[in-house]
């Protein structure tokens, strides 16, 4: 039946199932953060507190989605998430410039989750990353539906983009106008993704907490 759809018949039934997700997030009390540890690969993400806003100019706030490293674990084109974290914050470091991530869980839209990064991050900039790898780069005095950059075809994002992310992220920090990373286009990537790419959103969304404040996170890597 589903290869029978047409386009937007498809994109509204997503639409449908998504919307009936989110109807089933009963719960619009604020999660208070624990310490409580999720693993994936080589690197351990534990809660130490709600996301407090920053006092440094030197810092980028890193924004995962609420399944990133728990509910799922890897990429739609299987990059770990382990080495989607460690790239983006090397890539912020090389530039100078620290890393801080937290974990936003009032919305799994990566305009929203990147915007609330940036409201955050003592320099303005936040970088948001989606399980399934979209990526944005926002700054804090932007409309949320408005960003620096943006990677919208996570099927075609890879270890090096994810670096060059941070990297970039780490520049807008300090004031720099740096030139946007290359983005690849397949005009493949789309149909070819689509469904897995809808799959994958609802069980994100499946994990959004109306109304939860963002929770800080410390990444280890062994």
């Amino acid at each position: 039946m589903v290869n029978s759809m047409s386009n937007e018949e498809l994109i509204e039934l997503i639409t449908k199932q998504v919307l009936n997700q989110l109807a089933k997030n009963n719960s619009c009390e604020d999660v208070k953060a624990g310490n409580s540890v999720s693993k994936v690969g080589r690197m351990s993400l534990q809660e130490v507190g709600t996301a407090e806003y920053g006092k440094r100019s030197d810092e980028v706030v890193i924004a995962l989605a609420p399944s990133f490293g728990i509910h799922q674990t890897e990429t739609i084109v299987g990059i770990p998430h382990d080495d989607v974290l460690r790239e983006v914050m090397a890539g912020v470091e090389e530039e100078g410039i620290t890393p801080r991530v937290i974990r936003v869980l009032r919305t799994s839209d990566v305009a929203f989750m990147s915007h609330d990064a940036a409201k955050i991050s003592g320099s303005g900039i936040g970088v948001g990353i989606q399980s399934k790898g979209t990526t944005v780069i926002h700054q804090k005095d932007l409309e949320p539906l408005n960003n620096l950059e943006l990677f919208s075809q996570a099927p075609l994002i890879d270890r090096e983009t994810f670096r060059a992310i941070g990297k970039n992220a780490a520049k807008y920090a300090k004031g720099e106008s740096p030139d946007p990373v290359p983005v690849k286009n397949d005009q493949m990537a789309r149909p070819k993704y689509q469904a897995k790419a809808a799959v994958l959103h609802i069980k994100e969304t499946e994990h959004v907490v109306a109304n939860a404040k963002p929770i800080e996170l410390k990444a280890v890597f062994e």
